[in-house]
């Protein structure tokens, strides 16, 4: 398997198509590595010129002695492959490509792409790019890169690394995080990613000793499984990924025949991918750095219990808001607990936030008073400090640092975020002391929210996927909604019972039988969305009433679609009771089975009010996402209605997992709705499947 030290730590580097002028891109490589002094050996091929920059310049790859490692690409997207070719053929490992002008410009361009693909894989070298801006490896001096940051920043190496499939943003983000004092180690752009991948790179970086916490941006995501692997490979050795994926796409959502169709979308799929699997996912790269500047001491917090000392009680209502936007848990500290530190200072506030006052000035010892009470008896998993410009203070400030390292030498497992104004030297002070401080207190709640999604991920148990059960044979005929419920309900689902009526007199029959009102419904495989063609009766109670309701949604369905094959009505007993909820799902074209559960009606047309995850799983995980609706209130009972039945819940939307994990090859989606989630169990009314063409 390819490494991170293949890509960036080679014995030399060759530089073809490399330019005597340092500022043009086959030049600014060269130049980067000669004024760096980069450890291994620099070649250059140009045919034109004995020199370049100083160096022998060489007429062809094949034309230097010995082996080559790494051999870096600058010639017109024509002349691309055959140079891979020949540095395969002089044993190298890995080849990036600045060229432009493949898959990104159009036809063309693709046929171009393609063969550098195949080139690739007849030879096994590794290939990063087309079109991409470069890499480095800070410890190694080595830049194989065209990015103009360099000229300004020379980068420090430190234990960050950044994997951008675009040149340009990832400069941007490399920039940045150098702006605020930021040391990374290693920087990869992966441009029209022909061969090497940003979540492979991710991969990488994971299992190398040197990253601590990987900072990712990505325009699309080609394989799924890879990813996933990724960021399990980096949950496994707590690395955090920060994840920034762009772009909105309707990829896999253009079946609307389901609402989980058209409600899992790429975005919304991959969005709770990510989660699924640990990383954290940002709209903007401030939130990116906070992020990775609250990880470098290393410190995941498991709980999300937040406790806030302060010395200014506006301030910690400010983090206190915006805790409980975040989910944080920001409970008061213990009566006991309050009792003594009032004792302690009888005009504080001592719930939490805990608010030290304007004594703070008078006598700074408080601080680590209240904080050890905080922590010994509220139990708090981390902490935030609001000191506003007193840390920066040249006469406070100092004192405040000393206290606090003393203090927190005691609770090495637990994470002390400031927030304070100072200039640039005191702020390094106190984050080389392992204190990441930040302007502004809403941020720092948010990176403490992201650190609490790490802690919480490393921690929980790994469980194996469970075992898939033998597909069901979903035969060849149309796939109606009684064809539908048969198949479900042989997978163990659970599905309200039904007969089919095929005449008006049937319908009179089968509704007197059941002795109770009823539900009659179109059976036609033609027909998806049946009360759109006047196609569903519901509450129907007695022979004449079925009767009737029978030929007029006969008479109304073939107006409708006069093509439409028709079987009849299903004629089932009205349910009622309970929450009404959706459970479906849907093979994503990039990561294969995906569950989405959510709740019914308003909640799933207005506010997707849904849950996502990765098939199959079990029902630990079933219940992490019926945890994760807004309206899980609901479920258990909210205004004096009776609970839900939610380990009934849970075990269905598992078994739909199951269901669309055996049977991925062969539908595009699966969905109960409603679902009726009660106190004795759920059970669907209705369901669908719809086969995948072909």
């Amino acid at each position: 398997m390819t490494t991170l030290d293949d890509l960036l730590s080679p014995r030399s580097i060759t530089v073809v198509g490399a330019s005597n002028d340092p500022t043009r891109i086959g030049g600014r490589p060269l130049s980067h590595m000669i004024a760096q002094k980069f450890d291994g050996d620099v070649y250059a091929v140009n045919p034109k010129r004995d020199t370049v920059q100083g160096l022998p310049a060489y007429p062809s790859l094949t034309d230097i002695p010995g082996d080559l490692d790494f051999v870096l690409i600058a010639v017109p997207a024509h002349l691309v492959a055959e140079q891979v070719r020949l540095a395969a053929a002089k044993n190298a490992r890995t080849v990036m490509v600045f060229s432009s002008g493949f898959a990104e410009v159009g036809e063309g361009g693709i046929a171009l792409q393609d063969e550098l693909v195949q080139v690739g894989k007849d030879t096994g070298v590794r290939i990063l790019g087309p079109n991409c801006l470069g890499s480095f490896n800070a410890e190694r001096r080595f830049y194989p890169t065209f990015t103009s940051t360099i000229d300004r920043a020379t980068p420090v190496p430190g234990g960050t690394a950044i994997a951008s499939q675009s040149g340009a943003y990832g400069s941007h983000i490399y920039m940045a995080a150098h702006m605020r004092d930021l040391g990374i180690g290693y920087w990869v752009t992966t441009g029209n990613e022909a061969d090497v991948s940003v979540a492979e790179v991710i991969r990488m970086m994971a299992e190398h000793d040197d990253v601590h916490t990987i900072l990712a941006y990505s325009e699309s995501v080609k394989n799924g499984a890879v990813l996933v692997e990724a960021l399990e490979a980096a949950r496994a050795n707590r690395k955090p990924v920060v994840f920034m994926k762009v772009g909105r796409s309707e990829i896999g959502a253009a079946a609307a025949s389901s609402h989980t169709a058209s409600l899992a979308g790429e975005d919304a799929v991959c969005d709770a991918i990510l989660r699924q699997h640990g990383a954290w996912r940002v709209k903007t790269t401030e939130e990116m750095l906070d992020i990775a500047i609250a990880a470098r001491p290393r410190i995941y917090p498991v709980g999300r219990k937040l406790g806030v000392v302060s010395i200014s009680g506006g301030a910690g209502v400010l983090i206190a808001d915006a805790a409980e936007d975040d989910g944080l848990d920001i409970s008061p500290m213990p009566e006991d607990a309050q009792a003594e530190l009032k004792a302690i200072l009888p005009f504080a506030s001592p719930r939490n936030p805990v608010d030290v006052t304007a004594q703070f000035f008078n006598d700074l010892s408080l601080i680590p008073q209240f904080t050890r009470s905080m922590l010994d008896k509220g139990g708090y998993d981390a902490l935030i400090g609001f000191w506003t410009s007193v840390a920066g203070s040249p006469v406070l400030g100092g004192p405040l640092l000393d206290y606090l390292k003393d203090t927190m030498a005691d609770y090495p497992d637990r994470l002390f975020l400031h927030v304070m104004l100072a200039d640039p030297d005191m702020v390094r002070r106190y984050d080389e002391a392992g204190f990441p401080a930040f302007e502004d207190p809403s941020r720092a709640v948010r990176a403490l929210a992201a650190l609490m999604h790490f802690g919480e991920s490393f921690a929980a148990r790994r469980t194996a996927e469970p075992a898939l059960p033998a597909p069901a044979d979903l035969g060849t005929g149309p796939l109606g909604e009684r064809e539908a419920k048969a198949i479900l309900a042989g997978f163990g689902l659970p599905v309200v019972s039904d007969v089919l009526a095929t005449t008006a007199e049937d319908a009179a029959r089968i509704a007197d039988s059941f002795g109770d009102s009823v539900a009659i419904k179109i059976a036609s495989p033609d027909i998806l969305h049946k009360t759109e063609i006047g196609g569903v009766a519901l509450g129907i109670v007695g022979a004449d009433a079925a009767r009737a309701a029978f030929d007029a949604m006969m008479t109304s369905a073939r107006t409708a679609l006069p093509d439409a094959r028709i079987d009849g009505a299903l004629i089932s007993p009205m349910v009622g009771g309970g929450v009404e909820c959706i459970l479906g799902a849907k093979v994503d074209p990039i990561f294969g089975p995906v569950v989405l559960f959510g709740l019914g009606g308003v909640f799933t047309e207005v506010m997707k009010d849904v849950a996502f995850r990765r098939a199959p799983f079990g029902v630990e995980t079933a219940r992490e996402m019926i945890g994760q609706l807004k309206g899980v209130e609901i479920l258990k009972g909210a205004r004096g209605q009776p609970p839900a039945d939610l380990d009934a819940l849970a075990t269905a939307i598992s078994q739909m997992s199951l269901f669309a994990a055996a049977h991925a090859d062969h539908i595009e989606s699966v969905e109960m709705n409603p679902l009726r989630a009660r106190a004795d169990g759920c059970i669907a009314l209705d369901a669908l499947i719809v086969r995948r063409e072909g």
